[in-house]
């Protein structure tokens, strides 16, 4: 077993075989990784407070991110899983708390999705942005700022780059695979 994919109290990460794992990133727990996906250097996704982190297929989570959940809390706050569904880029850096991104939105570097939020499809969070929790960034709409706010319509190119970026990424994953520069091979 990899230093990078480790069980907690007995619940191991669940890997598509195709999955690029760099081997500086910890996946910890209740994680699941869809076919097709990476996740890159210096990543953490820790699936350890009584909640599931999902991700579907060909998302490439890029240097530096952090994905994290929230468990069911004395409080009465429910479980708040993360899910995050198929062909999504989140940038570098970013922080993935407790929320739900939906198939075929952009994630922009260091910037921050927290508790209960959601991104729908064919939406983006800008580079440094803060969605509050809660807030629904809808589709077709870019959010920036900190708190993040609907900034403007997205353009047609935006659009037209994102399965562009799911498709270079899904192949550098598998040319690092072939270099021995994941965790499982």
């Amino acid at each position: 077993m990899s230093n990078a994919i480790k069980p907690f109290l007995g619940v191991m990460p669940t890997i598509a075989d195709d999955v690029f794992i760099a081997d500086t990133a910890s996946v910890i727990g209740d994680v699941h990784i869809g076919a097709g996906s990476s996740i890159w250097y210096g990543c953490v996704l820790r699936g350890d407070s009584g909640s599931r982190i999902t991700i579907g297929e060909r998302v490439n989570v890029q240097d530096g991110t952090v994905i994290h959940l929230n468990g069911a809390r004395d409080d009465g706050t429910p479980d708040m899983p993360t899910v995050i569904g198929d062909d999504i880029t989140i940038g570098h850096s970013a922080l993935i708390h407790a929320c739900r991104l939906e198939s075929g939105c952009f994630i922009g570097m260091r910037s921050v999705i927290l508790d209960g939020a959601v991104v729908e499809s064919g939406a983006m969070v800008a580079a440094g942005a803060v969605v509050s929790p809660g807030k629904v960034v809808k589709k077709g709409e870019l959010w920036a700022g900190t708190p993040a706010k609907p900034l403007r319509d997205l353009r047609s190119e935006e659009l037209a780059f994102w399965p562009e970026s799911v498709k270079i990424y899904c192949s550098l994953a598998q040319d690092h695979i072939k270099s021995g520069n994941d965790s499982k091979g």
